[in-house]
């Protein structure tokens, strides 16, 4: 029992909490802000949630059932159509790191809002677990964090993060926008 509490409430453990439960909180008020702050922000907040989330201790199932799911497929469908609409035209990305491209001769094409909300329904359920405070099912829902995290969302963050940034690097996407806000005011 105490070596589970020290994985709960270790540093590495309570500084991840608190980077993922921004990331969902920043993510959730996403369609109030305009594409260009929100490109900026994310791309400062995955990094550390990625920094964050390999540094999360090893531990191990004590229950054999998993923690409970809190986002819902509606809530996942609100979020992802929100940020759809953020994004607009910039949603789409070439894949380049699924190994199905190996032997494809069309490219795969995802979608930023759809690897965001798929992050976030991972991590909200976490965070989520964790606010209940349950040390047995915080244990659980944190490795299952951490084991989906090497197996899934890891891979999808990065990736995101590369189609986020030529968003934020593209020239022209500058020029539109400068062009919208001008037409705006």
């Amino acid at each position: 029992m105490e070596n589970k509490e020290q994985v709960i409430f270790s540093r590495n453990t309570v500084e991840f909490v608190t980077v993922a439960a921004e990331f969902c909180a920043y993510l959730e008020r996403a369609e109030a802000l305009r594409r260009k702050d929100f490109v900026d922000t994310i791309l400062k907040i995955l990094p550390l949630l990625y920094i964050k989330a390999s540094m999360l201790p090893e531990c191990e199932m004590v229950s054999d059932t998993e923690p409970e799911s809190f986002v819902t497929e509606e809530d996942y469908e609100v979020l992802r159509y929100s940020l759809a609409a953020l994004m607009a035209d910039k949603d789409d990305y070439l894949e380049v790191f699924m190994q199905d491209m190996r032997y494809s001769d069309t490219p795969i094409t995802r979608c930023i809002s759809e690897d965001l909300a798929d992050i976030y329904q991972d991590i909200k359920n976490f965070v989520s677990v964790f606010q209940l405070g349950f040390d047995e099912t915080m244990n659980d829902s944190l490795a299952i964090c951490r084991e989906n995290f090497s197996l899934y969302w890891g891979q999808t963050l990065v990736n995101t993060m590369r189609a986020l940034h030529s968003v934020k690097v593209n020239p022209a996407d500058e020029e539109e926008d400068a062009n919208n806000e001008e037409n705006i005011n």
